[in-house]
């Protein structure tokens, strides 16, 4: 079973239909999902879970980021981990990766830096947020747009982030993660 993690500043919110239900839809063809708010997440029940996809939220939601303290768990999980957004973001601040200014609306080109699992060569894809991530020694870059990097795995774990939202567009990527090994 694969959790999603409600990444939302307020539990049942009308960004949940956009931002979590679209990506419940794809992993529901895959295998089964349950939903939890990032306020509801218990650390010690999270091995009962195959796979953990953190969502993204609205461009002016940034509850995540002023609570990094309630996501310290993504440290020790050992199992795949992909993050859409806020939830990318979220990831690269538990691990003291700072953010920069990054506005992207809209379609986006995308440019494949690095081999990886889940997508490859140049596509397009929906862009919706206002940060990425800078350059890590914790992290590669598997990914950028013209404005910034774009997608990102950790270097020791197998934890990936994306800043488009492949939810929108681009679904193949995460049927890709939910079939990802451990």
């Amino acid at each position: 079973m694969i959790l999603v993690v409600d990444m939302n500043w307020k539990r049942n919110s009308l960004a949940y239909n956009e931002f979590v239900l679209s990506i419940v839809s794809v992993i529901e063809g895959f295998d089964e999902c349950e939903v939890k708010h990032f306020l509801d997440i218990k650390p010690d029940k999270l091995n009962l879970y195959s796979k953990i996809v953190l969502s993204g939220t609205a461009l002016k939601d940034h509850e995540t980021l002023n609570q990094i303290d309630k996501f310290n768990w993504i440290k020790k999980y050992d199992k795949p981990i992909l993050g859409i957004c806020a939830g990318m973001q979220t990831i690269s601040l538990v691990f003291d990766v700072p953010l920069m200014n990054c506005l992207q609306i809209g379609m986006t080109e995308i440019t494949t830096l690095k081999d990886n699992p889940l997508f490859q060569g140049d596509f397009k894809a929906y862009a919706l947020h206002n940060y990425s991530v800078e350059p890590s020694p914790t992290f590669e870059a598997l990914a950028k747009s013209a404005k910034c990097i774009q997608a990102i795995k950790h270097k020791q774990k197998n934890i990936y982030g994306v800043l488009f939202h492949p939810e929108v567009r681009n679904q193949e990527i995460l049927k890709r993660f939910i079939q990802l090994n451990q």
